[in-house]
């Protein structure tokens, strides 16, 4: 091994995973200025969006997306921007009931 190229400032680092808060410790070089309190003791954290214990590989499980609820979701909230037809005018309407009942 090839002397001075190693960091020499390893330390316990909570790394917390987003997705599903789940917390483990392990000896990193990670620089964080955020801290976690994990059994009565304060680690330096690094958040991460995914790690061995969400992400499906490691997991078994695959992800499924509720797409048709994004979907429904997404038209009702525009449903008010839509334009509405214009209502048939009033006289019209009298006409062809008058023209109807002869």
């Amino acid at each position: 091994m090839k002397k001075d190229i190693h960091p020499e400032n390893y330390r316990l680092v909570a790394f917390k995973d987003m997705s599903n808060d789940e917390v483990f410790l392990t000896k990193s070089t990670a620089v964080t200025k955020e801290t976690l309190e994990v059994d009565g003791v304060e680690y330096p954290v690094v958040k991460l969006e995914i790690s061995r214990t969400s992400h499906p590989f490691y997991t078994g499980k695959a992800k499924l997306l509720d797409t048709a609820g994004r979907i429904d979701k997404f038209k009702n909230k525009y449903d008010k921007f839509k334009k509405k037809p214009a209502a048939p005018a009033p006289a019209a309407t009298e006409e062809k009931a008058d023209t109807e009942e002869k």
